[in-house]
């Protein structure tokens, strides 16, 4: 129990430093360049793992990690983009705060990983309370966005738990390193068509790239894929709901936002779901030790 709650806890690292990232870039990163800014944000920061590892993939990692590049970074922040921009913030993230189930499935589906019953009722609650705390309401529903949010939350799930099948060969520093590098280059072509012309970074925004690279891109996903080696992926994907936990802390401490009691209750169903993800099937002892010991 002492190890699970040690690698829980590097793995909250990355949804804390997720939620903080909502408001560096809304505040600090140029506005009308999603494209650029995922590669700013992928590109550096899988450049710096890369010198920390020092290790180049091998062999079936080279398309492993062009695969789980896409699914992971690229795809996913283009897709996360258009949510954001077609759907409100609070039903892109309830959507997404489906990521705990959707790991289960495909970590029983590709890694055996039956998921426990606490841990289902964990992320039955954890969405509850994510629906609360957000209050994803009674504005007009773009089906785009939601087709584009559905995307990115199966495609980044399916990707997680690869890289938890695919990653025990190499060290989380070096496949993370790999999957942002290859991310990144995925992007360019789309952003030159797209956008133009790169932005130009003032003082401000190289300090939110920074902080954006360093903590909540490198730190944050060399804690999620660390955090994959060591734990299930349902209990991986309801950590993942300090994400939105964060988002709204962090609005509270900033911007002078008030908890309501609907957002109160919200946020103790998420840190129960998280708990009860904690909790261990007990082990069954073989009848043939049973045996032993009653004789």
């Amino acid at each position: 129990m002492e190890n699970t709650l040690r690698w829980a806890a590097v793995t909250a690292i990355a949804p804390v430093a997720w939620g903080t990232n909502y408001f560096v870039t809304h505040e600090y990163l140029p506005t009308g360049y999603p494209l650029y800014g995922a590669v700013f944000r992928a590109l550096p920061a899988g450049v710096l793992l890369l010198c920390l590892a020092r290790r180049l993939p091998r062999g079936v990692w080279w398309w492993r990690s062009l695969l789980l590049g896409v699914l992971n970074m690229g795809a996913f922040f283009a897709l996360i983009y258009l949510a954001s921009q077609l759907l409100p913030v609070s039903l892109a993230s309830t959507i997404m705060s489906a990521s705990p189930l959707t790991m289960a499935m495909f970590g029983w589906a590709l890694l055996a990983e039956r998921p426990t019953a606490p841990v289902l009722v964990g992320a039955a609650a954890g969405i509850l309370g994510v629906c609360l705390l957000l209050g994803a309401g009674s504005t007009t529903v773009d089906w785009r966005g939601v087709a584009a949010s559905v995307a990115a939350l199966t495609m980044s799930s399916c990707g997680y738990v690869l890289a938890k099948k695919w990653g025990r060969a190499d060290g989380p520093l070096a496949t993370t390193s790999w999957q942002l590098i290859a991310g990144g280059l995925v992007l360019i072509p789309f952003a030159l068509i797209f956008e133009g012309a790169p932005p130009h970074l003032d003082g401000p925004a190289l300090a939110g790239f920074a902080y954006v690279g360093l903590i909540a891109t490198a730190l944050a996903f060399t804690a999620w894929f660390t955090g994959l080696r060591h734990l299930s992926a349902a209990t991986v994907g309801l950590i993942g709901l300090l994400n939105p936990v964060t988002g709204v802390l962090l609005g509270v401490l900033l911007s002078g936002d008030v908890l309501t009691v609907r957002q109160v209750c919200g946020l103790g169903l998420v840190l129960t779901g998280i708990a009860l993800s904690q909790l261990k099937r007990p082990r069954r002892v073989p009848k043939s030790l049973e045996a032993l010991r009653l004789g």
